[in-house]
């Protein structure tokens, strides 16, 4: 029986005011099954990046519902839902979001510590050697290159030990190469820890990489790309 991780219900969400308003999302339903890796594409302004910030429980939509590993978000206080997002969502942004005055252990360690994890600099330090930054515990993201950056905020992601992966762009802000690299990382992790991956990008060899693709438009689904997928399409990518 597959099990489902993420579930979307009618979700709706409006941005702005007055004349600045935007009918972002449009009832919206949605299923990803655990395991499953999800690439979510669409043309600039689709609605595709604040769906995914939405299943992060960054943005909270205005009517329907949104269940994440069993969770209702859509009830959740703020703090209840910070605090479930810490312990079951790592997310991976285009522009790395690293603090500047920290050194790569130390941004990979704070999410741990504000979760009262006594051993976060060893979980932290275990992370980023598993990314292949062991050499650079001690350096400052104003010292790495912008793959080495993107490999810090994955070791960061990954550090809670979440059950759900979330990327936006993760290859947006590198060179082809190195975004290969980083695409390489992100599936194999996720493929390691039997993770679902859900990712936003533009890039059509990383999407074409996911167990399928759901197309945003004008802030609504394709119609058969909200259905989960069946039982033979959840494997590790």
């Amino acid at each position: 029986m597959i099990e489902t991780i993420i579930e979307l219900k009618k979700a709706d969400l409006t941005l702005g005011t007055a004349a600045a308003k935007v009918h972002v999302l449009k009832n919206i339903d949605l299923k990803v099954a655990k395991g499953e890796a999800v690439g979510i594409v669409g043309p600039s302004g689709s609605g595709k990046s604040t769906l995914l910030m939405v299943l992060a429980g960054l943005e909270r939509i205005d009517t329907g519902e949104i269940h994440v590993n069993g969770n209702p978000l859509h009830q959740l206080s703020e703090d209840a839902l910070a605090e479930f997002r810490g312990r079951n969502i790592g997310i991976v942004f285009q522009s790395f979001h690293l603090i500047a005055n920290m050194t790569a252990l130390e941004n990979v360690a704070l999410p741990l510590e504000l979760a009262n994890q006594s051993n976060a600099f060893d979980l932290a330090r275990k992370e980023l050697e598993a990314v292949g930054l062991g050499n650079r515990l001690d350096h400052y993201p104003g010292q790495l290159s912008g793959g080495e950056q993107q490999r810090v905020a994955i070791a960061r992601a990954l550090a809670p030990s979440p059950v759900l992966l979330i990327a936006d762009e993760p290859t947006g802000n590198l060179d082809t190469e190195t975004g290969r690299q980083i695409a390489d990382l992100l599936f194999a992790k996720q493929a390691e820890r039997s993770m679902t991956l859900v990712v936003v990008t533009h890039d059509p060899s990383l999407a074409a990489r996911c167990t399928r693709q759901v197309r945003v438009h004008s802030g609504e689904l394709d119609a058969s790309d909200g259905a989960r997928a069946t039982a033979a399409e959840v494997q590790p990518a």
